[in-house]
């Protein structure tokens, strides 16, 4: 098995390494704080939020606080595991220069 075999393709862009890095941190976070934290337009954020939703690595949690809509983003434990594997075969392959 190569270093490489568990850097994963869903996380390579850079928005997706983005959101999995501040779920992996914290509980949850809502669509408003991922944007402002990242810098992106709604549009690129849902979907890149979706292309990991599908991947089973985030799930999203919709409610309403009084009138206004609340979209919440949590990691999944497959989506956990799939991510630090991730980070490991990068450090590896980083250290292994």
């Amino acid at each position: 098995m190569g270093i490489i075999d568990n850097i994963n393709k869903v996380f390579d862009h850079r928005v997706r390494l983005g959101i999995m890095s501040a779920l992996v941190v914290n509980e949850s976070i809502d669509f408003s704080t991922l944007k402002e934290l990242l810098g992106v337009t709604d549009g690129n954020l849902a979907s890149h939020l979706k292309s990991l939703e599908k991947a089973a690595y985030i799930t999203i949690e919709k409610q309403f606080i009084g009138r206004k809509p609340n979209t919440k983003y949590s990691i999944t434990k497959l989506g956990k595991l799939e991510f630090t594997k991730h980070i490991n075969a990068l450090e590896k392959l980083i250290n292994k220069q």
